[in-house]
């Protein structure tokens, strides 16, 4: 199964330690060489991001940084993984390293599977059930 996972933190961006940046580096290389880890990045300040919406059928763009931010996404990674348990463990070994080399830093790991032909049809049956509850 392929799974993203999005760090996101509510404290200002700050730049990782170098220790942690190093530990990820290696973490990282570990990953990939193992063929589970399919890509991965830091993401810059919401000030060079930009957002586009629809509110009341119009299209809109918003420049950065949002003021409505409470968490601020800072990076990603895409594994392919056995299962959601092996996720869970990958998440918490990557988790750790933020616990281990940025003593105070708050934040949190999504993971979510990528919909793929076995789990799409499940996005397709709650979607239609969505669309029936609302005619």
């Amino acid at each position: 199964m392929r799974f993203m996972y999005i760090v996101t933190s509510s404290q200002p961006m700050a730049a990782p330690s170098p220790a942690l940046m190093e530990a990820m580096q290696n973490i990282s290389e570990r990953e990939i060489k193992a063929g589970r880890m399919i890509d991965n990045g830091g993401l810059m300040p919401l000030a060079t991001g930009a957002r586009v919406r629809i509110v009341d059928g119009e299209l809109s763009v918003i420049d950065g940084p949002f003021v409505e931010a409470k968490e601020v996404i800072g990076g990603y990674a895409i594994f392919e993984l056995r299962d959601k348990a092996e996720a869970v463990a990958m998440a918490k070994e990557f988790m750790q390293l933020h616990l281990d080399h940025m003593p105070g830093w708050e934040g949190t790991c999504e993971l979510r599977a990528f919909a793929t032909p076995g789990v799409e049809i499940a996005c397709q049956v709650d979607a239609q059930s969505r669309v029936a509850a609302h005619a």
